[in-house]
């Protein structure tokens, strides 16, 4: 089975990634590679960040790789917090802070329009590819489901009731911004193999 390293140390994203490939692929993370310390992410954009990871791997283990980035971009925030939804709260700071400001800032705001955006950056046989993934979304006022990680407690999907925390990992793996892109890269990696 052909081998893939996906650039991460977010075990959620791990398993979201691998329930979405399922078995398609074997995927290495990288406690895999024994590699535990952080890679440099100082792009200023999703596609930077993501490459940016995927090539840093590329580089110093020569096996075909994917990264992503993901960003939640709201409307009445100018896109924020964008490629810093990670760290909105600053450095070092849990999901649960980076949703408290997000829930601060939107205070009292009517327009809740907001996205949950991936791009995954693949480096395939020596070339870059490219997959994006996008749900569009409001921020809910309160939080409500424990499923999940990051905002999803605070992102109610169009045409659902329930948040991204609400639903089941295989629900959320049918939609999500994650899902989307990964099902195109599955979609690249099966014609290319």
């Amino acid at each position: 089975m052909k081998e893939l390293v996906f650039a991460t140390q977010n075990k959620h994203k791990l398993e979201e990634i691998q329930q979405a490939i399922n078995g398609h692929f074997d995927i290495l993370s990288l406690f895999d590679l024994n590699y535990l310390e952080e890679i440099p992410e100082t792009g200023e954009t999703l596609v930077e960040n993501a490459l940016q990871k995927a090539n840093f791997i590329y580089q110093k283990y020569g096996k075909d790789c994917f990264a992503d980035d993901t960003g939640l971009e709201i409307e009445s925030l100018n896109g924020q917090p964008g490629v810093y939804s990670a760290r909105y709260a600053g450095n070092g700071r849990s999901f649960e802070d980076n949703m408290n400001k997000v829930l601060e800032n939107l205070h009292g705001k009517t327009n809740r329009k907001a996205c949950f955006k991936t791009v995954i950056a693949l480096i395939y046989k020596g070339e870059n590819y490219f997959f994006e993934g996008v749900v569009n979304g409001v921020i809910t006022t309160e939080k409500k489901g424990k499923e999940g990680f990051g905002y999803d407690p605070i992102f109610l999907p169009d045409g659902y009731s329930k948040t991204f925390a609400e639903l089941s990992l295989e629900e959320k793996n049918k939609m999500s911004h994650r899902a989307l892109a990964s099902q195109k890269l599955i979609h690249f990696l099966r014609q290319n193999k």
